[in-house]
């Protein structure tokens, strides 16, 4: 009896750690982009504009209330602003790069914060909900060009594999490049100098990490990263953040489509 009893629980063991690999494979995420365009929103700001706090929450209400389908918001924080009195944490010079090329698409060499762009093309009027409604309901009317495919697997703590797909739906000779972003919610600084001196800045969608341009090839990509949050920024939390995969007409900068998946541990 004595034995059967250990082989019992010989048995039991064998059988949860069978079950191991499931746990792990359970921590996979996954996302794919609809059959219809999404519109890519991106706002262009800096916690040392005093005109920004209020498209930062614009912006985080358009996220609260889009529907996935439709809508994929992102806070890129330029460094123009940083010898200004405050420097931005989020601030990075690649943004302020990607936001002169953007505006170098429209023939423009001025930019400014806060600065709005829709699909890859600047709405000046994004306040306005007209016109707001407007230019996210021209896209997401139009049928997708590309296909996007998203996974995220959990390999060891606060660590990720990242895999992006991305297919063109028609050959084209106009070639296209992908993008991934890692974005993180419900941040919070207290801004002591510059002209937010006193304020406590909310933000949401904003950029932790930037991968990219991919260049497509025969109109195709697939990206495989590494994420360890960690390595990006220490105080990133795990039940905050999500990953944006894109795709951009690289001659006339428009984006194509996006596929957004937020992790939600």
């Amino acid at each position: 009896m004595r034995i059967l009893v250990n082989l019992t629980k010989t048995m039991a063991l064998a059988a949860l750690a069978a079950s191991i690999p499931a746990i792990v494979h359970a921590a996979d995420y996954t996302a794919q982009s609809p059959a219809n365009r999404v519109a890519l929103v991106e706002l262009y700001s800096s916690e040392g504009c005093n005109s920004c706090p209020p498209a930062d929450q614009w912006l985080s209400k358009v996220g609260a209330q889009a529907k996935a389908n439709r809508i994929v918001p992102l806070a890129l924080h330029v460094d123009y602003w940083d010898n200004l009195g405050w420097k931005d944490r989020f601030g990075d010079h690649r943004f302020t790069v990607r936001q002169q090329e953007l505006a170098a698409f429209a023939n423009s060499r001025v930019v400014y914060t806060p600065e709005i762009f829709v699909g890859g093309k600047e709405l000046r009027r994004w306040s306005s909900d007209g016109a707001f409604d407007g230019a996210i309901s021209k896209i997401t009317a139009q049928p997708a060009p590309a296909d996007i495919s998203i996974k995220l697997a959990s390999t060891a703590v606060r660590t990720f594999d990242l895999t992006s797909n991305v297919k063109l739906r028609q050959d084209s000779k106009d070639s296209h490049n992908a993008y991934v972003a890692l974005y993180e919610n419900k941040l919070v600084s207290k801004v002591s100098a510059g002209e937010n001196g006193g304020v406590t800045l909310h933000h949401d969608y904003v950029v932790r990490r930037w991968l990219g341009p991919f260049a497509l090839k025969n109109g195709v990509a697939q990206i495989r990263e590494k994420i360890a949050l960690d390595s990006i920024a220490p105080d990133i939390r795990a039940d905050r953040f999500g990953i944006v995969t894109f795709v951009q007409n690289a001659v006339s900068g428009e984006v194509l489509q996006v596929a957004n998946l937020v992790v939600d541990r």
